[in-house]
Parts: C-alpha cells; sequence; structure tokens
C-alpha cells in the first residue's frame, strides 16, 4: 500500500486541482502496466517530476525517481526519500545509486531518469548523461521516453516562481518503449532521437506566444541558444566552485586561528 506514497499522490492531486493546471496525456498506452522500466524525461523546471509521476499514476504505477543525495539533509525530504523508494544520488560516488536503480528496475519498478542530468534553460534537449542507457542494458528493461511541457512557465531557473491558481497547461507525452540493444551510443542516439521526435509532436499542440521567456529561441522565444544557455550553465558552475572553495579557506581560517589559540593556551599553561 505504501501509506506514505499514497498520501503524496493525493496531495499531488489536491495541488493540481488548486493550482488550476490542466494537465493532458498523451501515448499513456506506452508505459507499462507491469515490469521495470527506465523512464527517460527531459528537464526543463523544478516541478515536472510532479507531471511525470502522475502519467504513471493514470497507469496505476509509482515512479521511482533519482534525486541528489544532498536533500536527504532537509528532514521533510529525507523522511519521504526514505518512504518513497526514491533513489538519492551522490554526484562524487555516484555507483551505489546506480546499482539501486538497477536493483529496482529488475524488481519490476519504473525509475524516473533525467539523461540531460540539470536543468536545461533553453527548454531545447541539453547533451545526454548515459545513466539511462546503461541501466536499461544491464537491467534488461525498455527505456520509455516521456516529455513534458509546459511546468518550466510554473518554476524553472532564473525566473520568478508562477504559484497560485494560474491554470497553466502542461502536456506530457509518452513515447514508445524502446528496448536497450547494441552499444551505450547507438541507445542514447535513439532516446534522444525519440525524445527530440516528442518534442517537436507536443510543442504543435501547445500555445507558444512570440518573446515568451519559456518559449526556445528557435521557435521565436526569448530563452537563450543552447550555446547560450551552455556558458550560463558554466558560469553557475564556477560559482558554486568558487564558493565551496571560499568555505574550505574559510574553515581552514578558523581552524587555524583555533590552533594559534591553543598554542597560546599552551604559553600560559608554561607560565603557570
Amino acid at each position: 500500500m505504501e501509506p506514505v506514497f499514497r498520501s503524496l499522490e493525493i496531495a499531488a492531486g489536491l495541488v493540481v486541482r488548486a493550482t488550476g493546471t490542466r494537465i493532458t496525456f498523451r501515448g499513456l498506452d506506452n508505459l507499462p502496466t507491469t515490469g521495470g522500466a527506465v523512464v527517460a524525461i527531459n528537464h526543463t523546471s523544478y516541478v515536472d517530476f510532479l507531471p511525470a509521476a502522475l502519467a504513471a499514476t493514470e497507469r496505476g504505477r509509482r515512479m521511482r525517481f533519482m534525486i541528489k543525495a544532498e536533500m536527504e539533509q532537509v528532514k521533510p525530504v529525507g523522511y519521504l526519500i526514505k518512504h518513497t523508494g526514491t533513489i538519492p544520488v551522490d554526484r562524487r560516488a555516484g555507483a551505489g545509486a546506480y546499482s539501486a536503480a538497477v536493483e529496482a528496475l529488475r524488481r519490476g519498478e519504473l525509475v524516473g531518469v533525467y539523461p540531460e542530468a540539470t536543468i536545461s534553460r533553453s527548454f531545447e534537449l541539453k547533451d545526454f548523461k548515459t545513466g539511462a542507457a546503461r541501466m536499461a542494458l544491464e537491467s534488461g528493461v525498455p527505456i520509455i521516453p516521456l516529455i513534458v511541457w509546459g511546468a518550466q512557465r510554473i518554476w524553472t531557473k532564473d525566473h520568478p516562481k508562477s504559484l497560485g491558481r494560474k491554470k497553466i497547461p502542461v502536456s506530457v507525452a509518452v513515447g514508445e518503449p524502446i528496448w536497450a540493444s547494441g552499444s551505450v551510443t547507438q541507445i542514447d542516439d535513439t532516446l534522444r532521437a525519440a525524445m527530440s521526435a516528442l518534442l517537436e509532436q507536443t510543442h504543435q499542440g501547445y500555445a507558444e506566444p512570440a518573446g515568451a521567456y519559456w518559449v526556445p529561441n528557435r521557435l521565436g522565444g526569448s530563452a537563450p541558444t543552447p550555446a547560450e544557455a551552455k556558458l550560463l550553465d558554466e558560469a553557475e558552475l564556477a560559482e558554486r566552485a568558487r564558493k565551496r572553495a571560499s568555505e574550505a579557506t574559510g574553515n581552514n581560517g578558523r581552524a587555524s586561528e583555533a590552533t594559534g589559540n591553543n598554542g597560546r593556551a599552551s604559553e600560559a599553561t608554561g607560565n603557570n
């Protein structure tokens, strides 16, 4: 029954109704009702996991997501991770999470994966990591491509959140299963082509006003181009590294002060 997961499903439904979010699903039959599968999801928003999870709910399934391990330190989130089968990922040592995901797939679970790893500022598909392909190959399950579109209007990088009863439409499109065979590169190429085609089909059925920040640049929106977005990503990573180095230096400085104080204490002891 998984009471915590069930409570989350109920809460998700209430949130969708309260905000007036209109989620439309296409291709749900491509999500298997039994057995394991890697669900490969595009990443444009902080909340695109919700429509993807609800697609699984529509099929009577539950999706186990992979989430960065740091979130375990947030007590409420840590509790949910522990009780919903969510798989924490330590980006410095991801082998454990990878093995946990493969085991979940072999048990017949749906595992949600973001091949792009981080949010796309251009709202186009970024370069893919190979995790989805490798997991499918090792566990012997298919990859299900899934596109979420419109969630970036609710909450994404570099823009204010648009919460409340905004009635923002969100489209979810599920593609045909891709059975993992051949090399990881071949599987990745096939997956990317399938997700690209799904994304283009979704654009055609979604009103996208010219100049809107959430519309890709090539479609007349004001989102950064993929090349511009890559530069923004690199600047963000550099700033994070700078902050980590600064914090480490600060800690070292405090440690040195403490050592100095201990030295003065020793001198005082000697004088006594």
